[in-house]
């Protein structure tokens, strides 16, 4: 009997070595800060892995996400919230939030005190070794494509890579489309189903 294969855990010593091998570079065995070239790299991986998690994914948002004053009636922030809104926020002015200080800010109301609950919709950022294996690849490819354009000189190898990126970008178009359980009839409010809002797929560019 076959024994099925398994997938490597993606870290980021692999990711960055698959840079550097889509550079043409050597892999290393550790992380070496050092290193101008190595830490140059790993800075690239980190700003890409959190600017494609800016944009939203099915993955890392959460709505209707509940934050609850602490004894100070204050609200702290998580340290991994990249973007917030607040919950049907198109109807409800009553209400608006922002980070400022590390805590919750309301704008309408002038004041970091909440007594209530509060309910936000959510974008969240996770550990590359966290993410979807899609994501993964184009985050990697992402970094490299912009890797060889600041590092390599060679028009040939980036355009390659650009290619292999925006193939990586449409799977990942691809798996949101197929995990979103988008509806055009949208669903009642009390449900965790979220309806289709064209203006979200307008935002999914190359």
């Amino acid at each position: 009997m076959t024994t099925p294969s398994t997938i490597d855990d993606v870290t980021e010593l692999s990711a960055v070595n698959s840079i550097l091998g889509a550079i043409g570079q050597a892999p290393i065995n550790k992380l070496d800060f050092s290193n101008p070239e190595i830490s140059y790299i790993y800075g690239i991986l980190k700003d890409v892995n959190r600017d494609v998690q800016d944009e939203g994914w099915i993955f890392n948002t959460e709505h209707h996400y509940k934050l609850a004053p602490d004894a100070k009636d204050e609200i702290k922030i998580p340290s991994n919230m990249l973007r917030m809104d607040v919950s049907d926020g198109q109807k409800n002015r009553l209400t608006n939030v922002i980070k400022r200080g590390g805590k919750l800010y309301d704008k309408v109301n002038h004041t970091y005190k909440f007594t209530d609950d509060q309910y936000l919709d959510i974008v969240w950022l996770f550990e590359l070794t966290d993410l979807p294996s899609v994501f993964q690849r184009y985050i990697i490819l992402r970094a490299s494509a912009r890797a060889a354009a600041q590092l390599v000189s060679s028009p040939d190898l980036h355009q390659l890579l650009s290619i292999q990126e925006a193939n990586a970008r449409a799977a990942c178009v691809e798996y949101e489309c197929n995990q979103g359980d988008y509806s055009f009839m949208g669903w009642p409010e009390e449900t965790s189903y979220t309806a289709y809002q064209p203006y979200q797929g307008l935002r999914r560019h190359a």
